[in-house]
């Protein structure tokens, strides 16, 4: 090989090494992580008095509260989809939750651009740890959808959190293999999280970490010694509230360790933390003050917890009362990790707020739709319209249309659409017309639902 040629490639690997560089002093590692069936008051920095929660209360205390953001969907997939996409979930193939049973799964994610595809064109390492459920057949494994690593739960719900299987499948896997893990879930992906990130951290890329739990979702199942510390501190609780405050105890200690190996790590880094939908009540959630609770387009069914922290980028101990919702998640990280999104999402950057809490909230028109199957909804919709302050709820197939003026009610106590029936019309016929433009993408999977 010439002199000319080895000059050539040592100017080459020192430009790359330079961009390289370059891309890591510009550009954050992110850590998105996403609780699962939390209920927005179920941490005490969201105004619990029962829940101890010292890491995200501290992540919160050294960055951002959001009191107005809301889930995509009252239940899981759909959200999972919203924040993948950037777009509506209905609108990407995901109306309701994919499950094990073809005859029961209301979803198929589209073949669409994925958070993780774009950060990984971006320069970004990528690792899934924990709960995916956004599908199960050939093509919808996180691997297939951008990640680089995946370590964690394909399904949509343990029936056990020590077995970990699910109506009998084990759908526990690293990358592709299917492994056999001993150990309560929660502190399984912790572990995870954290051997991801030392690997991710030993190169100078940056990094994105998707980080979802599957506590505090049914069953209600804490550790033994979380659950006793619970029933000592809180004598007079009930068993099946204090079973829920242990488990999202215990989640919130795993959180903590992860955000310590994420500080350890001494880069620069964002962290999001928020719930998938609100809590489901019939199992203790407190979902505060709002109305309803998981499955519900009432505020308790979306409202979630929402935290952001990023050092010197994000004014600590701040809240903001602007509207942000999982859709946005997408177009916020790409603008933060400097990566081009796709033109046809639906999301909007919340940097500008992130910088400027205090900033004017601009007014939105936000949908939330859900498919479902069951006597009680029989393979029909149910939907809410935000715009503005104004809430349309149509929230069973069997129930009328309601209106509520969240400025002035935003508990959904006073159903106004009998004294203003031309607003319910008009926020109608743009209901229908978001379900006909989301018609226009299949969801129904064509495979036999077989685990990969």
């Amino acid at each position: 090989m010439s002199r000319g040629v080895l000059s050539f490639l040592g100017m080459t690997a020192c430009l790359l090494v330079l961009n390289m560089a370059a891309t890591r002093a510009a550009t954050p590692d992110i850590v998105l992580i996403v609780a699962d069936d939390l209920g927005w008051g179920d941490l005490g920095c969201f105004g619990s008095d029962q829940v101890k929660s010292p890491a995200l209360d501290q992540l919160a205390a050294s960055g951002q509260k959001w009191t107005q953001f809301y889930a995509n969907c009252c239940v899981c997939s759909p959200t999972r989809a919203s924040i993948m996409t950037g777009c509506y979930p209905d609108r990407v193939g995901v109306p309701g939750v994919i499950r094990t049973h073809p005859e029961n799964s209301w979803g198929k994610l589209a073949d669409v651009a994925t958070l993780p595809e774009i950060l990984t064109q971006a320069g970004y390492r990528t690792a899934c740890i924990g709960k995916w459920h956004l599908g199960l057949e050939a093509g919808d494994h996180p691997l297939d959808r951008g990640f680089a690593h995946f370590h964690g739960f394909l399904g949509d719900m343990m029936d056990d959190y020590f077995d970990h299987l699910r109506h009998g499948n084990n759908y526990m896997r690293l990358g592709r293999k299917t492994i056999n893990p001993a150990g309560h879930a929660t502190s399984l992906f912790a572990n995870w999280a954290i051997q991801a990130l030392d690997e991710m951290s030993a190169h100078e890329q940056p990094y994105f970490l998707y980080l979802a739990f599957n506590a505090p979702h049914t069953p209600i199942q804490p550790p033994l010694r979380q659950l006793q510390a619970v029933q000592k501190r809180l004598p007079d609780v009930d068993l099946p509230r204090a079973q829920l405050i242990a488990l999202i105890e215990d989640m919130d200690s795993a959180i903590g360790r992860v955000l310590q190996r994420v500080r350890d790590t001494q880069r620069e880094t964002l962290v999001v933390f928020v719930s998938d939908n609100g809590g489901q009540l019939n199992v203790g959630a407190d979902n505060g003050d709002l109305r309803g609770g998981k499955q519900s387009k009432y505020e308790g069914g979306l409202r979630i917890p929402a935290i952001f922290y990023w050092p010197e980028h994000i004014p600590a101990g701040t809240t903001t009362a602007a509207m942000g919702v999982t859709m946005d998640l997408l177009p916020t990280l790409c603008q933060v990790a400097q990566a081009e999104q796709p033109d046809d999402i639906d999301g909007q950057s919340l940097v500008p707020w992130l910088k400027e809490p205090s900033l004017q909230a601009t007014e939105r028109e936000v949908y939330f739709v859900r498919r479902e199957g069951g006597p009680q909804y029989c393979g029909l919709t149910i939907e809410a319209l935000r715009m503005g302050d104004w809430k349309l709820v149509h929230n069973l197939p069997t129930q009328a249309f309601e209106l509520f003026d969240l400025s002035q009610d935003p508990l959904e106590q006073n159903d106004l659409a009998k004294q203003q029936p031309a607003r319910v019309r008009s926020l109608m016929q743009r209901m229908m017309k978001h379900i006909q433009r989301a018609g226009q993408v299949p969801w129904q999977a064509a495979g036999d639902g077989s685990p990969q």
